[in-house]
């Protein structure tokens, strides 16, 4: 006991001191995208050819990027010669409606928080069911480190629990394979009213690498309501936590 005693008072405090110290992110990660419209050369469209999953589209004002269908890949930034298209070390990507994922050249609208009565119910206390519906098991491994000691989520009061039935959302992974698709909506079926959806990565989206497969249903926007959206492949741990805050008004 006393060597357990000595060790604990060695390693310290573990949990990270986020929201009160933004989190300093490795330099490869890759998170909101800048886009600086002034460089882009009219005709280019090399950023556009890159990208393998049709996440980027030309505008009037320069490239815009759906951080929905976009996976982080960097393919795009690799290839445009005029630097137009660069991705921060800002892990802040979740929203609340499909079309604020839409990225220009003054960034997208993050997530607000809930309404009313909602966010009476759950601004204190979150149980969320977790649905893995045919992920490859990435975006659900790092919403499992959130209940590791340095994230911490249940001092939030937000926990992950085995029923839906005792839970207020549901969290959900995966492009929704045909083969999942009856068990997700079985699973939102027993959520009690009033509750919340929340789609985790580039597959619940938009269908990830896997958009288009005639087994897949490009995510559950046309499936389920969405409340919150929170992008990557997979999402960072902190992208993840900080949607749940935002959406909670924790922020």
């Amino acid at each position: 006991m006393l060597k357990i005693i000595r060790e604990r008072i060695r390693q310290g405090h573990r949990t990270a001191s986020y929201p009160k110290e933004a989190p300093v992110l490795p330099e490869r990660f890759r998170g909101a995208p800048r886009i600086v419209p002034e460089l882009c050369r009219e005709g280019c469209g090399d950023c556009i050819k890159a990208c393998p999953f049709g996440a980027i589209e030309g505008t009037a004002n320069g490239p815009r990027l759906d951080l929905g269908r976009c996976i982080f890949c960097g393919a795009c930034a690799a290839a445009c010669p005029h630097g137009v298209l660069e991705f921060s070390r800002d892990h802040r990507l979740a929203a609340r409606r499909r079309e604020d994922l839409l990225a220009g050249a003054d960034g997208h609208r993050l997530a607000g928080a809930l309404e009313g009565e909602m966010r009476r119910l759950f601004g204190r206390s979150l149980k969320l069911r977790q649905v893995s519906a045919g992920g490859c098991n990435a975006c659900e491994a790092d919403l499992n480190v959130l209940n590791t000691l340095v994230f911490d989520l249940a001092r939030f009061g937000i926990q992950f629990v085995a029923s839906p039935r005792h839970a207020d959302g549901l969290m959900v992974t995966g492009p929704v394979t045909e083969n999942m698709r009856f068990a997700l909506l079985e699973t939102y079926a027993a959520l009690p009213a009033p509750k919340l959806v929340i789609a985790s990565g580039a597959c619940a989206i938009a269908g990830g690498p896997f958009r288009g497969s005639p087994e897949c249903h490009d995510g559950i926007g046309d499936l389920l309501p969405v409340d919150l959206y929170i992008p990557g492949c997979p999402p960072h741990p902190y992208t993840a936590l900080d949607g749940l805050l935002r959406l909670l008004g924790r922020l």
